[in-house]
């Protein structure tokens, strides 16, 4: 299983994910770092994780604010081995090519996120989808059982590109393990697409169930800051 750390950034700083709940979110304290700073903790993040690649959900972008620009540029640069996955709450396929325009050449080591949480219609979203398959991510959002998703992509498997994100946010933070359910239904419509997972996991066994599950990569972040899982987990 592949583990993909997360960084949920707010106002500049790391801050922890707990159930989605992002007005109550406050800079993280976390067993790698004593700074909250994304430039100090990612390295430390991607070294326990095993991993290359980073996700970010940028807060600011995700509440109607401007992406955090400046510290993607910095984490490309200070980070040039990594690539990084963004979530900064793209609701078209303008927004999205505008931030590759932005990104000139280091477009290639960006991989946008299109969340449903964040299509405003399925008009919208089946465009973004269909101009942006080769090189995006399809986030499937929920909470509490309810689907975040005005756009309707659960219920057209037919626009989902090769990747996909099964985000249950009041699993984020939680301490509640996954939602290997959910999971296993978005297998059963498209067992072709590669599945990731997110939010949830507490250590090795959780991993395990979630890799059996249909699950080949998992996005963490809590499990990691707390040092319950770590590097030796990452191929099991």
């Amino acid at each position: 299983m592949q583990l993909i750390p997360v960084i949920d950034l707010m106002a500049g700083q790391v801050v922890r994910g707990v159930r989605g709940e992002r007005s109550a979110y406050r800079p993280i304290r976390s067993s790698l770092c004593e700074s909250s700073a994304p430039l100090e903790l990612a390295p430390r993040l991607l070294e326990r994780a095993a991993s290359d690649t980073l996700y970010i959900a940028d807060l600011d972008a995700l509440k109607g604010g401007e992406l955090q620009f400046d510290i993607l540029a910095a984490l490309l640069e200070g980070l040039p081995a990594v690539q990084l996955w963004v979530d900064g709450g793209f609701r078209d396929a303008e927004s999205i090519e505008a931030l590759r325009q932005r990104l000139g050449t280091r477009a290639a080591r960006v991989t946008p996120i299109v969340a449903s949480e964040s299509l405003p219609d399925a008009d919208t979203a089946r465009r973004c989808l269909e101009a942006h398959r080769e090189h995006c991510i399809l986030s499937l959002d929920r909470r509490e059982g309810s689907l975040l998703d005005a756009a309707g992509c659960h219920a057209h498997p037919e626009w989902w590109p090769e990747r996909v994100i099964v985000m249950t946010l009041d699993r984020v933070g939680a301490d509640a393990g996954p939602d290997l359910d959910t999971l296993r239904s978005v297998r059963a419509l498209r067992p072709d697409v590669r599945l990731f997972g997110a939010g949830g996991i507490r250590d090795l066994a959780d991993l395990q169930r979630a890799e059996e599950s249909g699950a080949q990569v998992w996005l963490v972040a809590s499990a990691l800051h707390d040092g319950r899982i770590g590097s030796h987990h990452a191929g099991s």
